[in-house]
């Protein structure tokens, strides 16, 4: 190997080093005109690093490339692939996309870590109640069972956490993910390979053949799936899936746009739920926030908790950053959810109105249930995040 090519892979392999000492989700190398750029993303935001040096930046594609079984000569088309390192003995999978750019090729890796990842359901994020809920819909011998929120909202984790707490050896667990990023043992994931024909709907299709208790897919995408996801809840199984929305609740109006029967998705739907991940604060910078009386008012207002502080006596919290954070005050991230259990005025509604959000949600709420509004104020109460954090990935309702 000559000095530039044992230059290149030292600093993929330092790159790749600080990445997960950073606690980095995704690493973009990207080049401009004039310069590469290199950035991590850390909780869910995008950081500058020290950029490698121009003249590398094409053995560094090519690097990368090698150790992803890709193309190295194709320049032209986009391409994925993905392998493995280890690192203080424990093995990190990274994805790689690579996109033809103007200015040349952009890689984007993203890094999963499973021994970061903690499959306890106790641990992701949710209240007591919203656990219980969702635990008692998760063993339930039949139904449908939604968990919404769009890309990178945790969804995948929470997930595997679920099914992480009802797998046993008397229960078939049945999967079909695009891509399978966590493989738990005990459960029988399948990636989807569309260019051969393996889809979601062709997958469970297949399942229904091989005697499964619960079946999880990864995403509703179109009528077919819907429908079929429907046809084995309503044949004895449980169907645990996702759809890209922004509430629990607007799934019903989504599943019924695909046509689906609304008596039909009544009788069947056990539990919509919804999630997005919010920046805890660094437990060792944070320092008391000034927040004007009415805002006070309004997080304990909107939280919803059974018996509220006097506003004038909470703490608040507010991020200010040291080395152990990598100065942005915060530290990890937790997922706020809304969970909504499908109770028999519920059903109703669905049965009689369709998908009429504003009625299920107030029917929700009369039985005690809350919104992600809500369940993110409560983590404020708490001294967990801060108050813009949860205002940035909520809405008002």
């Amino acid at each position: 190997m000559d000095a530039a090519g044992a230059q290149t892979v030292s600093l993929i392999n330092a790159i790749l080093k600080q990445s997960i000492q950073e606690r980095t989700s995704d690493i973009h190398i990207e080049k401009y005109d004039e310069r590469v750029a290199l950035r991590f993303r850390i909780d869910g935001i995008l950081y500058e690093r020290s950029p490698p040096p121009k003249h590398l930046f094409s053995a560094m594609i090519s690097r990368i490339k090698i150790l992803s079984k890709l193309d190295i000569a194709e320049r032209r088309l986009p391409q994925d692939g993905q392998f493995s390192i280890k690192v203080q003995n424990r093995v990190i999978d990274l994805r790689v996309s690579i996109c033809p750019c103007v200015f040349g090729e952009k890689v984007v890796m993203r890094i999963l870590d499973k021994g970061a990842i903690d499959l306890d359901i106790n641990k992701v994020g949710l209240d007591p109640r919203q656990r219980d809920d969702i635990i008692d819909a998760a063993n339930k011998p039949h139904g449908l069972f939604f968990m919404t929120g769009p890309t990178g909202s945790g969804k995948t984790t929470t997930l595997g956490a679920i099914l992480n707490s009802i797998k046993s050896p008397d229960i078939n667990i049945m999967t079909i993910e695009d891509p399978v990023e966590l493989k738990i043992e005990g459960i029988n994931q399948v990636q989807v390979r569309a260019n051969i024909g393996l889809t979601f709907a062709s997958a469970l299709r297949s399942f229904l053949r091989q005697d499964p208790d619960v079946i999880l897919v990864g995403e509703v995408r179109d009528q077919e799936t819907a429908q079929t996801c429907l046809r084995a809840a309503l044949t004895g199984h449980l169907v645990i899936s996702t759809l890209h929305t922004n509430d629990a609740l607007s799934c019903v109006a989504r599943l019924i746009d695909m046509g689906i029967e609304p008596f039909m998705l009544a009788n069947s739907l056990q539990l919509a739920a919804a999630q997005r991940l919010v920046r805890l604060l660094c437990p060792l910078c944070k320092k008391p926030a000034k927040v004007p009386p009415e805002l006070a008012e309004q997080v304990v207002r909107e939280s919803l908790i059974e018996n509220p502080p006097d506003p004038s006596t909470v703490t608040f919290y507010e991020a200010r950053g040291c080395d152990k954070c990598s100065r942005t005050g915060y530290s990890g991230r937790k997922a706020i959810y809304e969970v909504y259990k499908l109770n028999a005025e519920m059903k109703e509604i669905i049965y009689r109105y369709g998908a009429d959000v504003g009625k299920l949600k107030k029917a929700g709420e009369a039985a005690g249930m809350w919104t992600m509004r809500a369940s993110g104020f409560r983590k404020v109460l708490n001294g967990l995040t801060t108050i813009d954090e949860v205002m940035s990935v909520t809405v008002s309702d």
